[in-house]
């Protein structure tokens, strides 16, 4: 909290990314619950999920760009300026009168293109931050952006679950695309203002490697920091898990609304966002405090032990016994994430912090789209049952991987982090 109100760069920065979750937040629930109501809805749900997760993979590629970018302001303001026009594409293709299924499948389309901006645009963001708050409050700014993240993520879904009562979908993209244009000005306003600033131009730093010659230098460092890359790995699987969980609970809704349903599909959904966001803040702001002397490979064992009571949860379709699991998963999940990010930066040689990072994330995110799309498919062609049955033995075999990694590196390592202050 100290760090956003002292700093005003960092402040504006927050507030870009803030607005950009929030919209695509609100067009995410619309988009889903359009789907939801399809004939096929399981199909067509499948599609948006994996549409979401196999852009993650470019973070890799998102990461080194970024790393090679001499003027990372403008580029930011510039893909935001390019999202802000492909949802109003979207917003376009709404009031056309084509198919339901080719409107789906345009909106897959272009949502995908966004996100695949959105993996340069998130490598462009991680050195930007870093240079503004510095390396020793960086586990702090991230703390507080997660936490304030996950409570306007869980206002808008609210909001777009009330807005949906009144507001065409048409209207929703519309209201995703400015919200990325507004966050485009705030960029623009902390690079001219920085531009200005001779101390910071010279301490920004360009990677001039080759891409292979930067992926071989990021993974030197990484696994010189005894225990990190083993943490990675099966911080990977069990992201595939839990990207699974997140795709196979609206098809769950769908499928058991009597004991999945509280009030409508959208307020359901919005309903879990709040918990897995209520979670997330509690990890985020409180966590790092609670459990400072826990290392990231205790926090991720008790992650995978959640999951795996959160996938049986699911097995019984129903909501009320569910929602505790997902919030105390998102809690741990938070606290884990944010030790690593600390622990990166402050292993990694800055001038290749954002190509680390998208590797980290690449290796992170690998497994969820394959995992995504094996589960979802399943569910599509025979039973989301069958397919929540699969997850929990991957969930397991997840976690008996995890001990055994745990016992042959003995991972020790206390990943020092500032004291979060906290209002």
């Amino acid at each position: 909290m100290n760090v956003f109100l002292k700093n005003k760069d960092y402040r504006r920065l927050s507030i870009a990314n803030f607005l950009s979750s929030a919209g695509d937040i609100l067009f995410y629930l619309a988009f889903m619950t359009y789907a939801s109501k399809l004939k096929n809805y399981s199909l067509a749900l499948s599609l948006i999920a994996i549409s979401e997760s196999i852009p993650r993979l470019f973070d890799i590629f998102g990461g080194y760009l970024a790393d090679k970018t001499h003027n990372k302001f403008k580029n930011i303001f510039l893909m935001a300026v390019v999202r802000f026009i492909l949802y109003g594409l979207v917003g376009i293709l709404f009031v056309t009168n084509i198919s339901q299924w080719s409107l789906v499948i345009a909106v897959v389309i272009i949502n995908f293109i966004s996100d695949t901006v959105g993996a340069y645009s998130g490598g462009l963001n991680v050195p930007l931050i870093v240079e503004v708050v510095g390396q020793e409050e960086f586990a702090e700014a991230e703390g507080f952006t997660n936490g304030i993240s996950q409570v306007i993520t869980t206002v808008a879904q609210f909001i777009g679950s009330g807005l949906l009562l009144f507001l065409s979908y048409s209207n929703l993209a519309f209201v995703n695309a400015f919200t990325f244009l507004f966050a485009g000005f705030l960029y623009a306003s902390v690079g001219l203002r920085r531009k200005k600033e001779i101390s910071f131009q010279d301490a920004q730093e360009v990677n001039e490697q080759k891409f292979w010659a930067t992926m071989k230098s990021s993974y030197i460092q990484i696994r010189k920091s005894s225990g990190l890359l083993s943490v990675v790995l099966v911080i990977a699987l069990l992201n595939g898990a839990l990207s699974a969980i997140g795709s196979l609970l609206p098809i769950v809704m769908a499928a058991h609304r009597s004991t999945m349903l509280i009030s409508t599909y959208s307020f359901t959904l919005a309903l879990i966002g709040l918990i897995v966001s209520a979670g997330a803040i509690l990890g985020s702001t409180l966590g790092l405090q609670l459990f400072k002397k826990q290392t990231v490979f205790f926090m991720v064992l008790i992650a995978i032990a959640l999951s795996v009571m959160t996938t049986v949860a699911g097995l019984f379709a129903n909501i009320l016994i569910i929602l505790p699991f997902y919030f105390l998963l998102a809690a741990v999940v938070s606290i884990a994430s944010l030790k690593m990010q600390q622990w990166l930066v402050t292993t990694i040689d800055q001038k290749i912090l954002a190509s680390s990072v998208g590797l980290l994330n690449t290796i992170v995110m690998a497994t969820a789209p394959v995992m995504t799309t094996i589960l979802t498919t399943i569910s599509g062609s025979t039973n989301v049952k069958y397919a929540l049955l699969t997850l929990l033995v991957v969930e397991i075999i997840i976690l008996f991987v995890a001990i055994k990694l745990y016992a042959k590196d003995k991972v020790n390592v206390e990943v020092k982090v500032p004291t979060v202050i906290n209002d």
